[in-house]
């Protein structure tokens, strides 16, 4: 069954719905494997692939060096050649280590070679703090990849998202980096059983509203959709969106609910400056300026990199408190 809202049945963690989804895809065609650091015997350092070698083999769950560089190269060479690889990178601070093959070469491929050569690849990878992970094993860095033409980004809030997501993604013809957050690992929500495919590039109003547009990625839709609650007390009705992929980007989607709000928030994990907000805000002051009350918020984390102490992390990370600050700064009533 393929669908974009597909009853659900049950509830699975978030850990889970990925463990499914690349599960279900690995029994619908032999061309898709996985490689990636621990992937293999230990099920992955979160638990993602858990069991997928018991099943399929080490032939298709490859456990790799640690050399992210030849990690993403055998699955450029893999992809071009007629296969689906999955690559895990464990947390996507590691993407840095392999950056020439992910923007210079995956990304141009298809180009440089007259549309001749087809890049299936998905590469995984997990973002985000509040684990206290410390500096390199916890920043949100999906920004730097939207900027690169050739590569798509999605960016689940949710275990139902999550799977569809992943489905989504393996089976595009083109690059598709997943990038799961996590402190989402956990979160259960409702979770169809079968297959299905959630589309790229089209976003999802989480919950209708009709006097403020709040968009948020990844872990920032739980937290808008607290302040969400929290705001209705000022006598505000928030509109809140998941773009669910973030390139390509569905403008359209948010223009018409900032059309209709007449004001806009966008909340991120990631570092304010330069983050995907800036971007987003960037294009509704281009299709809705006329519309719009007031200026567009952002809320992100400090120009800092993440701290190591638990105390000083949840001062740094966004939340819902710091989303209902910034909209009642933006309406003067701070």
């Amino acid at each position: 069954m393929t669908t974009t809202e597909a009853p659900a049945t049950r509830k699975l963690a978030y850990v889970s719905a990925i463990n499914e989804a690349l599960a279900q895809l690995m029994r619908s065609d032999p061309n898709i494997f996985i490689a990636g650091e621990d992937v293999g015997l230990y099920g992955s350092v979160f638990g993602v692939t858990r069991g997928l070698m018991k099943e399929f083999g080490e032939n298709r769950v490859v456990d790799t060096p640690i050399a992210e560089s030849g990690i993403m190269g055998l699955g450029l060479g893999a992809a071009a050649t007629g296969l689906r690889p999955v690559i895990d990178i464990m947390f996507m601070d590691f993407i840095g280590v392999c950056m020439d093959e992910v923007v210079n070469q995956i990304a141009k491929m298809k180009y440089m070679f007259g549309g001749k050569a087809t890049l299936p690849i998905t590469i995984h990878t997990m973002a985000g703090g509040g684990m206290a992970m410390a500096a390199q094993h916890s920043q949100s860095l999906e920004a730097w990849f939207c900027h690169v033409p050739g590569l798509k980004v999605v960016m689940p809030s949710g275990p139902y998202e999550a799977k569809g997501l992943m489905i989504a993604a393996v089976r595009d013809d083109n690059p598709v980096i997943v990038v799961n957050t996590k402190t989402l690992l956990g979160m259960q929500a409702e979770v169809p059983e079968d297959m299905y495919e959630i589309p790229l590039g089209k976003a999802h109003v989480v919950r209708p509203g009709s006097n403020f547009t709040i968009i948020a990625t990844g872990r920032m839709v739980g937290e808008s959709l607290k302040a969400a609650e929290e705001l209705a007390a000022d006598g505000l009705d928030v509109e809140v969106i998941d773009p669910r992929t973030l390139q390509p980007f569905d403008t359209e989607t948010c223009v018409a609910s900032v059309r209709k709000t007449h004001r806009a928030l966008i909340a991120h994990e990631a570092v304010r400056f330069g983050g995907i907000g800036a971007e987003i805000a960037a294009q509704i002051q281009e299709e809705a300026f006329d519309f719009l009350d007031m200026p567009v918020g952002r809320v992100g984390a400090p120009f800092a990199p993440v701290p190591f102490s638990p105390v000083l992390e949840k001062q740094y990370i966004p939340d819902a408190a710091r989303v209902v600050a910034e909209v009642r700064r933006l309406l003067g009533r701070a």
